[in-house]
């Protein structure tokens, strides 16, 4: 029996040194999934699915080659195709999508000019294009009938440095035609040009970042070695976007993990005057996966490399560090993530832009040199049509909504809190209290505990000056008519 256990146990080694197809995989996170209170990530109903994957070939226009930038407006979706130096313009039709247009040339002044590395596009409410033509060191705007209008190349000031290159990469233009260029290498912000062309400065410089002991090493420097030291300069931008009302979304990805949760601001919201306004009212700030475990090769913080604002102001960022979307309400709190590295539909390999056609979502991925629509499920219908009716003072509606979230999915503590704040709207801040305990929402516990033992108080005034009078009159009158019974008794 012993002889015919180790003749077992050597046979099973051999079929696991000659089975090639044997493999251990990391445990993969679920698709989509939100994180609880205690920052477990907690699988999650589909909030979006894929339903289009739609390559260069697809549409007719052979492969796209290392696509950088695209733009979605109405039902365009417009495609820096970088390699091949173009742009391609797809319409899409219900679940039709065909190449309307390819813009490889533009005329100048006297003269056919072409594209050299397009790395982004934007079009405006009146059909202008703003074209990054990277390595032609400009911007191109074009009007609606591709005439060339101007060309925004790198500004001639002393605050920029003549000897730089000038590589925009990705541009906006806001409703009076200012426009905002980010371009490699320039550490200052965006780049701002008058809707006239010319340079006004530049806007929402990121904090400068420096280590304290070179900081004390320049003060006692020669000029040699100051020199030599890298410069304290700010942090880069990776992408940017203009939501309905013209406010600046914009991503970095330089940060130190250690920072997330603290100082770093992976996405920012800039007002006029480049100031972040961001509304971080969540749990934890939006910096996409709270858990940074190594695993398969990918490691370390989300990176986001493009953002996107709906008109709901749900704004939606994409995690280059492994292939993920986050959605985040304008409170800030987080929506769900969704998505993953893979070659199967709705997952991706490099995703570089994102963008959105009304709700629904249009990813490009360099690697597979396609792009991937996303279409809201009902769960997502849900959850967006319970933040708007809450946003628009329904709160009754907004409840109901939430109510049914719950039932697809009853570890949603954001609908918990959506519930308690509808009721505490409406001035129910016992039930709303109730809500915010379930999902240990502590500050909206505390302000509506507050107003409910006022409205108690309110309430029960009487009974409660009645008590008290009681308390400290029927004492008094008691030893009172104790007194008279001894004075009595005495006589």
């Amino acid at each position: 029996m012993k002889r015919k256990g180790i003749i077992s146990i050597l046979l099973c080694f051999v079929v696991l040194l000659l089975s090639p197809d044997i493999t251990v995989k990391a445990k993969q996170a679920p698709y989509t999934y939100v994180y609880d209170y205690w920052i477990d990530a907690r699988e999650s109903p589909d909030a979006y699915e894929a339903v289009f994957y739609v390559t260069g070939d697809d549409l007719g226009v052979g492969d796209f080659k290392d696509p950088m930038g695209m733009y979605a407006k109405d039902d365009h979706i417009y495609i820096c195709d970088t390699g091949n130096n173009r742009i391609v313009v797809v319409k899409r039709d219900g679940d039709q999508f065909t190449a309307v247009d390819v813009i490889s040339e533009f005329t100048g002044d006297s003269e056919v000019l072409t594209f050299n590395s397009p790395q982004d596009i934007f079009v405006a409410d009146n059909g202008d294009y703003y074209i990054c033509d990277t390595n032609n060191q400009r911007v191109v705007h074009l009007n609606s009938e591709k005439q060339l209008v101007k060309l925004l190349t790198k500004p001639v000031d002393e605050t920029v440095d003549q000897n730089s290159d000038f590589l925009p990469t990705k541009a906006v233009a806001d409703v009076a035609g200012r426009v905002y260029v980010l371009a490699k290498n320039y550490n200052k912000g965006f780049v701002q040009y008058h809707s006239d062309g010319s340079f006004v400065g530049f806007i929402g410089a990121s904090e400068a970042k420096f280590n304290l002991v070179d900081y004390l090493w320049k003060m006692i420097a020669t000029k040699e070695q100051k020199a030599r030291m890298v410069q304290f300069v700010p942090t880069e931008y990776s992408n940017v976007a203009l939501d309905k009302d013209g406010f600046i979304y914009c991503t970095t990805m330089t940060f130190d993990r250690w920072e997330l949760l603290t100082t770093a601001k992976p996405i920012r919201k800039l007002n006029a005057q480049g100031t972040d306004i961001l509304v971080k009212n969540g749990w934890e700030p939006p910096v996409g996966d709270l858990d940074w475990q190594d695993a398969a090769g990918y490691n370390g913080p989300s990176r986001f490399i493009d953002i996107t604002v709906l008109d709901n102001d749900i704004y939606l960022a994409l995690d280059m560090t492994r292939s993920r979307i986050f959605a985040y309400d304008e409170q800030g709190n987080l929506l769900y993530a969704f998505g993953g590295v893979g070659n199967r539909l709705g997952y991706m390999l490099g995703p570089v832009a994102i963008d959105h056609l009304g709700y629904d979502l249009v990813v490009l991925d360099q690697r597979t040199q396609a792009f991937t629509v996303f279409t809201l499920t009902e769960y997502g219908k849900l959850i967006n049509s319970a933040l708007d009716e809450y946003k628009k003072g329904n709160y009754d509606k907004s409840a109901e909504y939430w109510q049914q979230v719950l039932r697809l999915n009853g570890n949603y503590d954001l609908a918990y809190t959506g519930i308690g704040r509808s009721l505490f709207r409406q001035k129910r801040y016992k039930e709303a209290m109730e809500y915010f305990e379930f999902s240990k929402e502590r500050k909206h516990y505390s302000k509506a505990f507050q107003l409910y033992r006022k409205e108690w108080i309110e309430e029960n005034i009487g009974w409660i000056v009645a008590i008290f009078l009681a308390l400290i009159v029927v004492p008094n009158l008691v030893e009172f008519i104790k007194r008279i019974k001894r004075e009595v008794d005495r006589a």
